[in-house]
């Protein structure tokens, strides 16, 4: 339980065979299918349980619908499967499932470096001491590393330029316009949230997927749930690249609604093109909104390609499908910023293993793995990361296949080897 993290024995002490690391719902789900497995395990935490909840900005709210709050053993229990709860909400309901899960969970404990040793098979440096392991899971997200364009050091001094893990409200900012760079699914919130608020917000637009929020009263996400979307493998990309792809453009805000290119340029917010440097004290832009728009509407015309074919033979109605607007924009292809208080970064993340001393990723970043278990060490193995398995594997809805996955590849080797952890 949560409460006994902080009383448990020293991390310094002998381990138990099996150490998962990360207690997001990556984590949580592996440890709740090894507990059912019966077999003994640690969870290491680095902050808190749920922390990359917990670092989303004040207003968040569950982007897909509330049923998708689905680990298994706790399914969704609400009276609005269809709406989008808050940030603490998702906080509660992952702190609850870790009380459920019963295993020795340990907060606070941050992993600094993994290393591939012989007997036990791994060492484990931590903020509270070493820890020997046999069996080592890692859970530690889909990305873990903010990504800036190279460029992005050279704004000018006094200029606020950050991330979207430390934008919290439109209040915390410093007085003056504010940038947004990247037009994913953080992007276009964040930017929405500042416009209503009356900030004067830019956004400068990538390649990024848009969709409707509901058809026919039902959220796109349930209506996608039922063809073999979520369950399309990473073989169905068009290429390696198109896993570091832009989340689909939506918003659970205000109980959810379209969000998207031409929703904000309704709303008066000056659209851009990609952003391709700083030069003094003016951003410079490329001139490729309308493609970056065109890419948009070309992913719905594959949406709406899907649920035409798909759900008739499930036995769903096809709802109607909307045909996007005409779009026209003559956006500039420089900004000054002189009375800018701020730049927020939302133009996506990346994996981050360099703490694992072997060569166990691919060179985009991604673990070397065959249903999570690691093709360079054995022993290693990973869960919640972006398209593991499916394209379902690091939601909420979705994790918890893989987690039974691993844990029953876990389950049989540590059944078959001694069961000592150092």
């Amino acid at each position: 339980m949560i409460g006994a993290a902080s009383t448990g024995s020293p991390v310094g002490a002998p381990a138990r065979p099996v150490v998962v690391i990360g207690a997001g719902q990556a984590g949580l789900a592996v440890s709740h299918s090894l507990t059912d497995l019966g077999v003994e395990h640690t969870v290491l935490e680095q902050h808190r349980v749920a922390q990359a909840w917990r670092d989303r900005w004040d207003s968040f709210t569950l982007v897909t619908p509330n049923w998708t709050l689905d680990l298994p053993g706790m399914p969704y229990a609400g009276d609005d499967p269809e709406g989008h709860v808050p940030r603490t909400d998702i906080v509660d309901y992952l702190e609850h499932y870790a009380e459920q899960c019963r295993a020795h969970l340990r907060e606070g404990v941050r992993v600094t470096t993994l290393h591939v040793a012989t007997s036990p098979r791994f060492m484990l440096d931590t903020s509270a001491g070493q820890v020997d392991a046999g069996t080592v899971i890692v859970c530690t997200g889909a990305y873990q590393r903010p990504f800036r364009p190279a460029t992005a050091h050279e704004f000018p001094p006094g200029l606020r330029v950050m991330d979207a893990t430390a934008y919290r409200s439109p209040a915390a900012l410093p007085d003056g316009k504010v940038l947004v760079v990247g037009s994913g699914q953080t992007g276009v919130q964040l930017t929405e949230e500042l416009h209503l608020a009356g900030r004067d917000v830019f956004l400068s637009c990538g390649r990024a997927p848009w969709v409707p929020r509901r058809l026919d009263g039902t959220d796109i996400v349930t209506w996608l749930a039922r063809t073999n979307f979520f369950d399309q493998s990473l073989d169905c990309l068009p290429s390696p690249a198109a896993r570091l792809g832009a989340n689909i453009q939506a918003t659970g805000a205000r109980g959810g609604h379209d969000l998207h290119f031409r929703t904000l340029q309704k709303l008066g917010v000056p659209l851009l093109g990609r952003f391709s440097g700083v030069h003094g004290t003016r951003a410079t832009f490329a001139d490729d909104l309308a493609a970056s728009v065109a890419f948009g509407d070309g992913r719905w015309a594959q949406f709406r390609q899907i649920l035409r074919e798909q759900l008739p033979a499930n036995g769903f109605p096809v709802p109607e499908l909307p045909e996007p607007a005409p779009f026209r924009s003559t956006p500039p292809t420089e900004l000054g910023l002189r009375d800018f208080g701020a730049v927020i970064f939302t133009a996506g993340y990346r994996p981050d293993y360099s703490w694992i001393a072997a060569p166990v990723t691919d060179p985009m970043g991604f673990p070397l793995c065959v249903d999570g278990a690691s093709t360079i060490v054995p022993g290693l193995s990973f869960c919640g990361v972006h398209f593991l398995r499916t394209r379902r594997s690091s939601l909420l809805f979705g994790v918890g296949t893989d987690a039974r996955i691993v844990a029953r590849g876990v389950a049989a080797r540590v059944g078959s080897e001694p069961t000592g952890g150092g």
